[in-house]
């Protein structure tokens, strides 16, 4: 069984090698490592031509990261496909094998585990732990959703469902999430393990305003299927909920 990651950068040359390596390490599994570039002006490209592990390397302009992901998805050939952020890192180099592992049982249509955020340059102190749960339906409602950097899904749910939506700038990966688990119903697993080590700075963090402009565009989501959604009230049920995560450490 194969599996496509897929990393999507844009002047990504401080991070990029990092991510790079944590695939190049991965233990016991076929990997097709696809790289969308947005056509960076620093080194990324340089950096990422270095790397034999990397299957397939297109540089261009793009609409945005979710564009390039819907790229990155077009091309894979893998039975299952993850994204890995361009200044994300595998925990382990075991990471990819379990996850294979779990995709021998055909039940499975995808799986996914904890994440923990770290700091930018000691990318082993754990500042955040997002410790998710088996997925059980209208859980989303709540502010609930899988860390999307852990979330595996065969090849073969992108061809029937199709991939981001470009419509939501700051929250496709949330719509993707809920419209493959919640609308659609595919089976999934959730294995209790942290899978990936993000870097704190992401877009959506970076200014209270996106962090509102997202949570506005996950209520739109929400409302398009569950008709009555409160913005204030998710937002105030969201934040009570990720607090928990700055107090609370993996036992890694």
């Amino acid at each position: 069984m194969k599996i496509t990651i897929i990393t999507v950068c844009f002047n990504a040359a401080s991070t990029i090698s990092d991510a790079l390596n944590s695939v190049a390490k991965q233990k016991n599994v076929d990997v097709e490592h696809i790289v969308i570039d947005g056509a960076s002006t620093d080194r990324t490209l340089e950096i990422v031509k270095t790397y034999t592990s990397v299957s397939i390397l297109v540089s261009e302009p793009d609409k945005g990261i979710y564009d390039a992901m819907n790229k990155g998805i077009a091309l894979a050939t893998g039975d299952v496909v993850g994204i890995l952020n361009a200044d994300d890192i595998y925990m382990d180099n075991n990471v990819l094998q379990e996850v294979i592992h779990t995709f021998s049982d055909n039940a499975i249509d995808a799986c996914y585990g904890d994440l923990v955020y770290v700091d930018k340059t000691n990318t082993n102190q754990v500042v955040r732990y997002w410790k998710s749960a088996q997925f059980i339906e209208g859980m989303f409602k709540s502010g609930w959703a899988p860390a999307h950097p852990t979330f595996f899904v065969r090849n073969d749910i992108y061809k029937k469902f199709s991939g981001f939506n470009l419509k939501y700038q700051l929250a496709a990966d949330f719509e993707i999430l809920f419209r493959f688990l919640e609308q659609h119903k595919i089976n999934s697993k959730y294995l209790p393990k942290v899978f990936v080590k993000m870097r704190l700075g992401g877009a959506t963090n970076k200014s209270l305003t996106n962090v509102y402009r997202q949570n506005k565009e996950i209520v739109e989501i929400l409302r398009s299927y569950y008709k009555k959604v409160s913005l204030i009230s998710f937002i105030v049920i969201k934040v009570v909920a990720r607090m928990t995560q700055f107090f609370t450490r993996p036992s890694i």
